[in-house]
């Protein structure tokens, strides 16, 4: 029961601190980089797996990577860019806490259901692998939004230089 309750706080902890990581980001312009290294960061989370209390069945990670993704679809809707100044910027959406919350909630509720049946480690796997999952849809989504941006951008200022030198 002490890991359940510990591990709910360090997740609140975590949805809280990327609201705030979240409202920051959207002061400075974003990048390819900005949107690639958090999943890369917490790829190395992976090691868990390397304890086998924390091991899991494929079916398992399949189903905890596709409820993940699942979950991704609310934070790619909330996760727009715009344009300001020549560069691109996260747009800052004031749903973003609501759902981060509110999927932090749905994962508590699935925790306890799911923790009933299944070993502590065991469901830290399948958590783990429900927020890797979500996190990879969502900024691979970013990413392609962002790079589609981006080349439209460029593609601008191409069009707009070479309408400034014909004049």
């Amino acid at each position: 029961m002490f890991w359940l309750i510990a591990s709910t706080l360090v997740a609140a902890f975590m949805a809280t601190a990327m609201i705030f990581v979240r409202m920051r980001a959207s002061r400075r312009p974003a990048s390819a980089k900005k949107i690639i290294l958090p999943p890369l960061f917490m790829s190395t989370g992976a090691f868990m797996f390397v304890l086998p209390m924390f091991r899991v069945e494929w079916i398992q990670v399949l189903e905890a990577v596709s409820v993940g993704a699942l979950f991704s679809v609310f934070l790619i809707k909330t996760s727009n860019f715009e344009i300001r100044e020549g560069e691109i910027y996260l747009k800052p959406s004031k749903a973003f806490m609501f759902i981060l919350f509110g999927l932090l909630a749905l994962r508590i509720v699935l925790k306890l259901v799911i923790g009933q049946h299944v070993s502590f480690g065991e469901t830290s796997g399948m958590f783990f692998l429900l927020a890797f999952g979500m996190i990879v849809t969502w900024r691979v989504a970013m990413l392609y939004r962002y790079l589609q941006l981006e080349k439209s951008l460029s593609e601008n200022k191409i069009t707009c230089k070479e309408s400034l030198s014909r004049t």
